[in-house]
Parts: structure tokens; C-alpha cells; sequence
């Protein structure tokens, strides 16, 4: 094998390496979501402390990604395609990393959330959390498969979160204000539904790195979202901690 053959059989290995690492990262904040559901809609503490160690591990893969990143940048100088999947991998870990942050979240919460005894339906914040999984599924696959046409789907999936989104932060302002005892367990909700929606944004997000490695091209109209009326109320931070 001459030197020229041996650096791209290298290279190869690498990039394969890095999409491992992606998909590898991707299956670890997707299970995270899905425990984070069950500590809400079951109260299962169980799940909830499972979700919140998950996010130790979600962190360390980042960082593995992202030293691999940097030497490949270093040592390889990659031109065109290459460069933009090397790149597109570094925003997608990002990405990763702060779904499992919000995940992370939804869990704490729904420990406390435990203590009340809830006077109305989690049906909405359940259909919401199928949503954002099945998203998440599939953009993870589309990272696996270099498939663009999965990252579309993606990218265009988000309104229906939105529009969920919007029906419970309404519902939620409504109980509320029928009875002050619901403004605590509530409140809790609205942030829960918000860590939902921004993790649809996320894997939203990663959907346009995927594509735009895949083609060259970005996905240049404007992305379906949902009308944003539950704004003209309140307008909830992102619930994030700083590590």
C-alpha cells in the first residue's frame, strides 16, 4: 500500500470513527428523552435519576468528538465534502449535548412535579414527548445513513411540537388561573413542555448540519414553525443550568 493509500484508508477510518461517535452519542440522549417521559407521565424516580447520570456520559462523548475533530482538522486539512461533514459533526455533538442538558431538566422536574397530585390530563405533554422521540429517532438515523431526504423530514416535522407547544402553555395559563393551588405543579409543566419544544429545536437543528454535509447545499426556506400565540402571555427562558 503506497503512503498516499495508507493516509485516506486513515482518514476513512476516522470519519467513520466520528460518525460512531455521533451515533453512539445520538442513541445515549435519546434514551435519555425517553426516561425523562416515563419520570413524567409514570413518576418514576427510578428513571428520572437514570436520566440525570445518563448526562455525565452524553458530556464526556462530546468532548471525545470534539478532540477528534480538532486533530482531524489539524493533521488532515480536509477540503470540500470532508470538511463539511468534520464541521457539521461538531455542531451536531453541540447539539447533542444541550438535548441531553434539557433532558436532564425535564428529569429533575419531574421529581418534584411527583409531590402533587395533578388535577388534570398529561395527554398533551405526552403526545408532545412522542413527537419530539420520533424526531429524534429519525434524525439520528439520517446521521447514520448520510441521508439527507430523513433530515428534511426532520426539518419540517417541528410545527406539529410547535403547535403543541402553544395548546398546552394555554391549557396550563387556563388552570392556573381557575385555581392558585395549580400555579406551582403547573409552572413546572410549562417549563417541562419548554425543554420539549427547544429539544425539537435541537434535532431540528442537527437536520440542517446533516443535509447541508450531505449536499453542499443549506436548506434555505424558512422553517415551519408554529404561530407562536402562547408569547402574547409570558415568554419562558430556556431551563438550562451552566455545568
Amino acid at each position: 500500500m503506497s503512503e498516499t493509500q495508507h493516509i485516506v484508508k486513515s482518514f476513512d477510518q476516522e470519519l467513520q470513527r466520528l460518525r460512531s461517535l455521533m451515533t453512539a452519542m445520538g442513541g445515549m440522549v435519546e434514551n435519555q428523552v425517553a426516561l425523562a417521559t416515563d419520570a413524567i407521565l409514570h413518576q418514576d424516580a427510578g428513571a428520572a435519576t437514570r436520566a440525570v447520570e445518563l448526562d455525565m456520559q452524553v458530556d464526556e462523548q462530546e468532548r471525545e468528538a470534539e478532540q477528534l475533530v480538532i486533530r482531524m482538522l489539524a493533521l488532515r486539512q480536509p477540503m470540500a465534502n470532508d470538511l463539511r461533514q468534520i464541521v457539521g459533526a461538531m455542531k451536531i455533538t453541540a447539539a447533542m449535548e444541550r438535548i441531553g442538558d434539557y433532558a436532564k431538566n425535564i428529569a429533575r422536574r419531574s421529581i418534584v412535579l411527583g409531590q402533587y397530585r395533578l388535577p388534570f390530563s398529561l395527554t398533551g405533554v405526552a403526545n408532545m414527548s412522542r413527537l419530539v422521540q420520533e424526531n429524534l429517532k429519525l434524525v439520528i438515523d439520517a446521521i447514520g445513513e448520510n441521508d439527507a431526504d430523513k433530515a428534511g423530514q426532520v426539518w419540517k416535522a417541528d410545527l406539529a411540537i410547535d403547535e403543541i407547544y402553544n395548546s398546552i402553555f394555554r391549557e396550563l395559563i387556563t388552570y392556573m388561573m381557575e385555581d392558585a393551588r395549580n400555579i406551582t405543579p403547573c409552572t413546572h409543566l410549562l417549563f417541562i413542555a419548554k425543554n420539549l419544544e427547544r429539544i425539537g429545536d435541537h434535532a431540528t437543528n442537527i437536520a440542517e448540519h446533516v443535509f447541508y454535509a450531505v449536499t453542499g447545499e443549506p436548506l434555505t426556506d424558512e422553517r415551519p414553525k408554529g404561530d407562536g400565540s402562547a408569547y402574547a402571555v409570558i415568554r419562558l427562558p430556556d431551563d438550562v443550568e451552566d455545568r
